[in-house]
């Protein structure tokens, strides 16, 4: 059999490929010489004026001919349509969206210890990230379709006192702060025009990024402070002290021989083209541009406009935020990631540095920033020509290329603050699939897989010279290692079973381990607990956030969906690829020492009857509010003891 791991990970690599085409994601590629210092006057210049930006995109952008990208506002476009030049299918597409065809119809388009109330599992501590749930100990505040509900989290008077209904976009993530509630979101709408003098009608896309900031010191009635529209996509965002700091990214082209900048919107309606002069850029050539534009928007005093800052680049992946910079990085087809480092201290934004490292991120917890230094683990995969072993002395006529292999390696990269790399280590478990990553201070912790897991201890004391310390190979993998206390993790992934033939594994149900790293040259599993057969899943896997984890209260909580074998489907024996039947989801209580491990309180599940609950009761959140414990879905927010997980109340999210 072929190895499913690989063909997974192979489908995966190819959606996000795919992802990142249509979603013209945000930027990228500015050509850069590791080791050269940099600053914001000679990292980047801005254009001169619209002529000098035109001129540059349709020389040095490899799609700005062909197909003709349309990325809103829909009023920009209608008053071109008689000359729009259609490419070779003669569609116009928005890029961030899907590839748009001829109709003929109308188309639609961890948790930090609080006091006595759990808060969003976050990365670096003192910045915040946004979530479809918040809550301050006297309120929950929670995301539902394109509504924000806010609920009175009192055990006593526990119900809806306000809703906030976002008409005009779908929100993605909110930040709550004092009396401040900040919603972030993006509006992807489909129209279709006619163009003059052609049979066919054309589906084009608007995105647009969307801020609202409401004062909630009366809960029961929010009051609107500010809008804040901006065309192109939201990527993510921060919350440090009382600013918020989001990034947006829209397509660069040219229309019509028509340069279309990024647009910000006004409460009252009113629209401000960014400038040419406003942007800034490197003399490289790409597939294609994006303006990324930075924003930080104080959100405790709404009279102050936000600012921001754009960088025309090449297509954006991740980004890590520490206290005073953020970093997004950027994949290039050459198998290298560029890193941006955009310095800021409360409203102001400066890049002001630009780097390189060989080889692609796998997340935000891939990169990590710890005294003047910036560290970051990449994968790189190369690729082998399989060659027809026959020789020509048989007389035997076949292709000389059967076809190929891939192989990926994990590296790690120390950087200073000119994101020039200092100290290196490559070639980290040759052949095995990157999982996870975390840095403590002077460490990092990485997870490879392919048939056993590695657990890897990388001493970074000398950012010069990063050294293995010592790793442990089991059974299964970690997606995700949340840190215990500073030498011990706690890793939530996959249970693997061995295949008989092939250098491949099966994954099995969902896996928790707490790992003991003391000793850094022999870490040690100390327990682990799985949950389900194969075919369980856990929204933890790919969002750290869906993780309620509290030393002091002893308590981790994650939200699972069991999947379950039948043996009876199997007279002789349950092959080891078999998968189970979803019978059950809800939230796994746990309480956790490290003296008793892992210790299974109960479970707890929003279905109304046995089995499966519909989508919009899937537990996708949990948090604590003093002796409570929330689990929150789409339709509902249950009440019950943290002490025993007995029953208290619920509130139906209509």
């Amino acid at each position: 059999m072929q190895n499913e791991i690989k063909r997974k990970a192979g489908r995966y690599a190819v959606a996000a490929v795919l992802l990142a085409t249509i979603l013209g994601v945000l930027c990228f590629n500015l050509g850069f010489i590791p080791g050269i210092p940099m600053t914001q006057a000679s990292l980047l210049k801005t254009f001169t004026s619209d002529a000098e930006l035109k001129n540059f995109l349709t020389s040095n952008s490899v799609n700005q001919s062909g197909y003709v990208p349309y990325y809103g506002p829909l009023d920009s476009i209608r008053s071109m349509l008689p000359s729009i030049t259609a490419g070779t299918n003669g569609f116009i597409f928005g890029p961030t969206l899907a590839w748009a065809t001829p109709s003929s119809g109308n188309t639609e388009g961890s948790s930090e210890v609080g006091t006595g109330y759990s808060t969003t599992n976050i990365q670096v501590a003192g910045v915040d990230e946004p979530d479809i749930v918040k809550n301050d100990g006297n309120y929950i505040y929670t995301i539902s379709g394109n509504t924000v509900f806010i609920v009175n989290a009192s055990q006593q008077d526990a119900g809806v006192v306000s809703k906030i209904v976002c008409d005009d976009f779908a929100p993605a993530g909110i930040f709550v702060k004092g009396d401040r509630l900040a919603i972030l979101g993006s509006n992807y709408s489909t129209s279709q025009l006619l163009p003059y003098n052609m049979p066919l009608t054309w589906n084009v896309v608007e995105t647009q990024t969307y801020v609202r900031l409401y004062d909630i010191s009366d809960r029961a009635q929010p009051n609107l402070l500010r809008t804040f529209n901006m065309t192109g996509d939201y990527f993510d965002s921060r919350m440090i002290g009382k600013y918020v700091y989001f990034v947006t990214s829209m397509h660069a082209y040219v229309l019509n021989d028509t340069v279309i900048l990024p647009q910000i919107y006004s409460g009252d309606g009113a629209k401000e083209f960014l400038s040419a002069t406003e942007i800034y850029y490197s003399n490289v050539s790409d597939n294609y541009f994006s303006y990324t534009t930075f924003v930080a928007m104080n959100i405790q005093d709404a009279s102050e406009e936000p600012t921001h800052m754009s960088i025309m680049t090449g297509a954006a992946s991740n980004m890590y935020v520490s206290l005073n910079n953020i970093y997004v990085t950027f994949n290039e087809a050459t198998e290298e990631t560029t890193i941006y480092r955009v310095h800021m201290q409360d409203d102001n934004l400066t890049c002001v540095a630009q780097g390189k490292v060989p080889g692609q991120v796998l997340n935000q917890f891939s990169m990590d920033e710890y005294g003047d230094y910036f560290r970051i683990a990449t994968t790189t995969t190369s690729v082998a020509i399989i060659q027809n072993p026959v020789s020509k002395a048989n007389n035997t006529f076949l292709p000389p290329i059967i076809g190929w292999s891939s192989e990926q390696s994990t590296n790690v990269y120390v950087l200073d603050m000119n994101l020039s790399i200092v100290g290196r280590l490559e070639n980290i478990s040759i052949g095995e699939k990157f999982h996870s990553a975390r840095f403590m201070e002077d460490r990092c912790y990485l997870v490879t897989f392919q048939k056993t897991d590695p657990l890897f201890v990388i001493n970074l004391a000398d950012p010069n010279a990063p050294t293995i310390l010592g790793n442990l190979t089991i059974p299964g993998y970690s997606d995700y290692l949340q840190p215990y206390d500073e030498n011990h993790l706690i890793g939530v992934g996959k249970e693997t079973v061995e295949a008989e033939s092939g250098y491949f594994a099966w994954y099995q149900g969902i896996k928790i381990s707490i790992f003991d790293v003391s000793n850094v040259s022999n870490p040690v599993q100390m327990t682990k607990v799985t949950i389900g057969d194969r075919g369980s899943d856990s929204p933890v896997l790919s969002d750290h956030k869906a993780l309620l984890f509290d030393k002091q209260m002893d308590l981790l909580v994650i939200p699972v969906t069991v999947a379950k074998v039948d043996p009876s489907q199997y007279p002789e024996e349950v092959p080891q690829y078999a998968y189970g039947t979803p019978v059950w989801q809800g939230a796994y209580v746990y309480n956790i020492t490290l003296t008793d491990g892992l210790v299974l309180k109960g479970n707890i599940t929003h279905a109304e009857s046995v089995g499966m609950p519909p989508s919009s009761l899937y537990v996708n959140r949990a948090l604590y509010i003093g002796d409570v414990l929330y689990t929150i879905s789409q339709g509902k927010i249950e009440l019950n003891s943290l002490a025993d997980l007995t029953f208290l109340k619920e509130v139906n999210l209509d």
